[in-house]
């Protein structure tokens, strides 16, 4: 690794994910992350490195111990940068690129972080109260151990803020969509690597009407017209859409105002219920991890299950009336590139828009699941969140 490097890191609130990339070639180096850290006074013994190649194999790490507690960002990126020195054979950060889940309605593409830029970020927190602070917290932690590498943020909002008015818009008085209350859409430096990816695979299918389907712990599904964002299940907040492991998607707003006047709960305790205690989660009472509700034999989990597919169907025939049609459609992220139970059930309920698949393909967790001569074609392509944000970054420092 004795050369320039671009790191990029994806701050969450108790593990900091990065990756390594040769900065000319963009080849990926190293990807891993530090988890089990606890943000504010208190730190945790249980804090790793995990660490693997660009080819998913597994890299010598470090006990977080050598390098004492783990308590933040800061802390979790010592750990990194110590790997680095011992591993890296003189290589050099030339710059770092980060995640930022939420870019309001001015960030339309990446930017060098500035303390302007930082402010703004700032009061884009309350829309996303689980990522935004983490990823402010993140790149705090970068401008103090690279005070001289350009830092560039890269935001999920981004990809979505060319949508037509009628899919960026509530029907609510106009001035609260010109203060800034509107349907942002995210997870789009998935869907961006996503609609590149597909074009390389497919150019004919990604020239056409797609719907990309990033199922993980966040989920949603956005529908592409000749590669472009035409609208997002997610919208003001990563909280709309589908139901994902720990959050409802969508809901009847009613619902909060009875909360809020019958149940007595206020602004934190329905925060709270909405981002940690919905989803699969609440739903099933087991779990918000897919993976346990598939082995698990409680009929809760299993509804869980159904109530997913169900809506994850809904939103699917929705964003197929949008787009007039389908050409393709591709699952990413954890649910979708291991689940096969979830994609049989899905791609079972679709045989009225065309959709033609085979389960022995489905089965191995191939690239490609339509049958031999399908019209509309139907993938599976792992996320890469972090090659989207290497590429963002190299443009960005030319």
């Amino acid at each position: 690794m004795a050369d320039e490097l671009i790191l990029t890191l994806n701050a969450g609130s108790s593990s900091l994910k990065f990756a390594l990339f040769a900065r000319g070639s963009l080849e990926c180096r190293v990807i891993g992350q530090v988890e089990g850290f606890v943000t504010g006074a208190g730190h945790s013994n249980a804090a790793r490195l995990t660490l693997r190649d660009g080819a998913g194999n597994r890299l010598p790490g470090s006990e977080p111990a050598q390098f004492g507690p783990i308590r933040d960002h800061g802390g979790a990126l010592k750990l990194i940068l110590a790997w680095i020195s011992i591993h890296g054979a003189g290589a050099r950060i030339v710059a770092v690129g980060h995640r930022v889940v939420h870019g309001g309605a001015h960030f339309e593409a990446p930017v060098i972080v500035s303390p302007d830029v930082i402010a703004e970020l700032g009061k884009l927190a309350t829309l996303a109260p689980l990522h935004q602070p983490h990823n402010i917290a993140g790149i705090m932690a970068a401008l103090a151990a690279f005070p001289d590498a350009p830092q560039v943020t890269c935001f999920d909002t981004a990809f979505h803020r060319g949508h037509p008015f009628i899919h960026d818009t509530f029907a609510l008085p106009r001035a609260l969509y010109d203060e800034g209350i509107r349907r942002y859409g995210f997870h789009g430096l998935s869907y961006e690597y996503l609609a590149q990816r597909l074009a390389e695979i497919a150019p004919r299918h990604a020239a056409g009407r797609v719907i990309l389907c990033h199922l993980g712990a966040g989920a949603s599904i956005c529908a592409l017209k000749n590669g472009r964002s035409l609208t997002s299940s997610m919208g003001f907040s990563p909280l709309d859409g589908l139901p994902m492991a720990t959050r409802p998607g969508q809901i009847d707003p009613a619902v909060v105002l009875y909360l809020m006047g019958n149940k007595g709960m206020d602004a934190a305790s329905i925060s709270d219920l909405l981002y940690r205690q919905s989803g699969l989660k609440g739903l099933s009472g087991i779990s918000g991890d897919m993976r346990e509700l598939e082995s698990s034999g409680d009929p809760h989990a299993r509804e869980a299950i159904d109530y997913f597919v169900s809506r994850l169907c809904r939103e699917i025939g929705g964003m197929a009336a949008m787009l007039e049609g389908l050409d393709a459609l591709v699952f990413s992220g954890g649910i979708g590139e291991n689940s096969a139970l979830i994609r049989r059930e899905v791609l079972s309920s679709l045989g009225w828009l065309g959709v033609r698949f085979d389960e022995a393909r489905n089965q191995a967790n191939a690239e490609v699941l339509a049958t031999d001569g399908a019209d509309i074609g139907v993938f599976v392509i792992r996320a890469n969140e972090e090659m989207m944000i290497a590429q963002h970054t190299s443009r960005m420092i030319g």
